[in-house]
């Protein structure tokens, strides 16, 4: 298992994502928990689902995450007569060599932004669940390997607007987290107009970390050290999900993974060594959430899966800090008594 060298490396590593940060929201004004949360499912080499609806700077998000980083960067505009072979590639036939010649498609760069990836077919969406789940794409019996670091980052209209598609469950399974943009506060929107109104600030914006950068950042994350009473705490959360009588369809042991890895990069992010029941409870809501499925009467009396979850949150039982000294001697197992939602 890969660990922290010393608290210095520790710094080194953040810095890096200090100045990403800055440089994601230089472009997206007054929403620095969103920003936090994309780079923390950068971290945790997840794929990131933005909802909300048209304007409010889902794909700007997007566009300034992937500039900020000096990587290969696609972008697909999902439309209903995009096919699958557009997204993976298609082998053609070589008439000089007279062989099949692998042509890859917009999938194969470190990041991919999706852009309304719910207005193409469900046949389409489909063309996503092998490279975001496994990092390869086999076309003709033939697999090959994703970029590292990879990220799909995806932008989506709510279902209710017209010319969208659901989402299957399977393909929402396969975002770590989605987040909602919404609209800018009024001091928010100002600047905007004078940051925006001349020229596009995406113009401007230039990388401020390499993709090996990123890669030390995933290596480390890996690193952070969670206790077991904090892993039964993400393992109580989801199993509550699938008893839920609001619930038709509850969160997968997939979501309970991703759960954890949103941790630990929280906890990275958050200059820790050591993942604290906050930072479980932090993500919940964006992890879990768009993963169930709420009872029609559930969707009768207006309940939400957010809402859901945030009763969950609740009901568990946060797991105490214990008084030993947990991982490297560097403090207690995992910091001080958390506090309850």
């Amino acid at each position: 298992m890969t660990t922290y060298d010393d608290r210095a490396s520790l710094g080194d590593l953040t810095s890096t994502v200090e100045r990403v940060r800055s440089s994601v929201e230089g472009v997206i004004e007054g929403k620095p928990e969103v920003v936090r949360l994309s780079l923390t499912v950068l971290l945790a080499e997840g794929h990131l689902l933005i909802e909300d609806v048209p304007g409010v700077g889902k794909t700007m998000l997007a566009k300034a995450l992937a500039r900020s980083i000096d990587c290969s960067v696609r972008r697909i505009q999902f439309t209903p007569d995009l096919l699958p072979s557009d997204i993976t590639g298609v082998s053609i036939w070589d008439q000089q060599r007279r062989d099949f010649e692998f042509k890859p498609g917009a999938i194969f760069a470190q990041i991919v932004i999706g852009d309304e990836i719910n207005r193409a077919s469900p046949k389409t969406q489909s063309a996503l669940l092998e490279s975001m789940e496994e990092r390869q794409v086999t076309i003709d019996g033939q697999s090959y390997e994703l970029p590292s670091p990879f990220m799909v980052v995806a932008t989506q209209n709510p279902v209710e607007m017209e010319g969208t598609y659901p989402l299957p469950e399977a393909q929402r399974d396969r975002f770590m987290a989605r987040v909602s943009v919404g609209y800018p506060s009024v001091e928010a929107e100002l600047q905007m107009l004078d940051v925006h109104g001349g020229v596009s600030p995406l113009e401007d914006l230039q990388p401020v970390a390499h993709a090996h950068d990123i890669a030390k950042l995933i290596e480390a994350v890996r690193g952070v050290h969670v206790a077991e009473t904090v892993r039964r705490y993400a393992v109580d959360l989801v199993s509550a999900t699938r008893t839920h009588p609001d619930l038709r369809l509850g969160a997968s042991p997939r979501a309970t993974l991703h759960l954890l890895r949103a941790a630990k990069a929280s906890a990275a992010l958050g200059g820790r060594e050591y993942a604290l029941p906050d930072d479980v409870q932090a993500l919940a809501v964006a992890v879990l959430a768009h993963r169930l499925l709420p009872t029609a009467q559930a969707q009768l009396n207006r309940r939400t899966a957010e809402q859901v979850v945030q009763e969950i949150l609740q009901r568990t039982p946060v797991p105490a800090a214990p008084q030993q000294q947990g991982f490297g001697g560097h403090g207690p197992a995992y910091g001080r008594q958390p506090r309850r939602l």
